[in-house]
């Protein structure tokens, strides 16, 4: 019963630990960009998008569907970065354990 008692206070601690990245991950930003920089978005570290930024140069009614990718490829390189350091704060938080590859955190 010692080792039960001891893996459920480990559970609590991880899941203590898990709620104050989430919070941290929704307070962190990262940025992403296309276009040299023309395009950028900065969103949280849980994928919220907080500000979208178009070079006025790239505003031209003619060229609609360039800025609409822009603006996507931007979105996506700040995701990228976003679930890069989600996976780095979950492997501090998880240290050794050896979880099963694909595990998606928190459940």
């Amino acid at each position: 019963m010692k080792n039960l008692a001891n893996m459920m206070k480990q559970a609590q601690e991880m899941q203590s630990r898990m709620q104050e990245m989430q919070e941290r991950l929704g307070q962190a930003e990262v940025s992403g960009q296309s276009g040299a920089g023309m395009v950028q978005v900065t969103m949280t570290g849980k994928g919220e998008v907080r500000r979208l930024k178009i070079d006025k140069a790239l505003v031209d009614p003619a060229e609609v569907e360039v800025l609409e990718d822009l603006v996507v490829a931007a979105i996506a390189d700040a995701k990228a970065k976003a679930e890069a350091m989600m996976s780095e704060e979950m492997g501090k938080l998880t240290g050794g354990l050896n979880l099963p590859a694909g595990l998606k955190l928190p459940f």
